[in-house]
């Protein structure tokens, strides 16, 4: 839900322990654009490029990281530069029901770049960067006692624009 109040924008933001009512303005905004775009800035650039003093930007990157906006800062690997030139995704449909041990196997296996637990067709989308076809065989290998896979070779990425502003033109 969104409203205007005194130039705020106020939005309800949802979290486990119900809704949390936070302050959340165009400012929030810019900073959450910059530090997308470069999650190195420092604060006094941060500062410039927003037009904002260096304390009051260090106090919205506090209150955005106490209330979980910002999760944390992160770098992009290339991981093509590291041999890993293959990319797959697998839709695995579990034989045993043994979930959580099959989590912590793709929570833990050298190849894995992501896993969700899903609904529908299906029970996890891993999905995998590889050096080569044998590594995915060898993956699917390793778990086809306890599952099926339906395995879809990646040709190319389609780059998404995630930035704070397009997710927050439609709240």
């Amino acid at each position: 839900m969104t409203y205007n109040t005194n130039d705020k924008i106020i939005f309800e933001i949802k979290n486990i322990l119900g809704v949390l009512h936070m302050k959340f303005d165009e400012i929030d905004i810019a900073i959450l654009s910059e530090l997308q775009k470069n999650s190195r800035l420092s604060i006094r650039e941060l500062s410039k490029r927003i037009n904002l003093s260096p304390p009051s930007v260090t106090e919205r990157v506090n209150r955005l990281q106490d209330s979980g906006i910002i999760e944390g800062y992160t770098i992009r690997i290339n991981k093509k530069k590291l041999g890993l030139s293959i990319d797959c995704i697998m839709k695995i449909t579990m034989k045993n029901g043994e979930y959580n041990k099959f989590k912590n196997f793709i929570k833990n296996h050298r190849r894995s770049e992501w896993g969700y637990r899903i609904a529908g067709d299906g029970c996890f989308l891993v999905k995998l960067s590889v050096k080569n076809l044998e590594e995915i065989e060898e993956f699917i290998n390793d778990i086809s006692e306890y599952s099926l896979t339906t395995t879809i070779i990646v040709f190319s990425e389609v780059e998404i624009d995630n930035n704070i502003n397009k997710f927050m033109e439609h709240i």
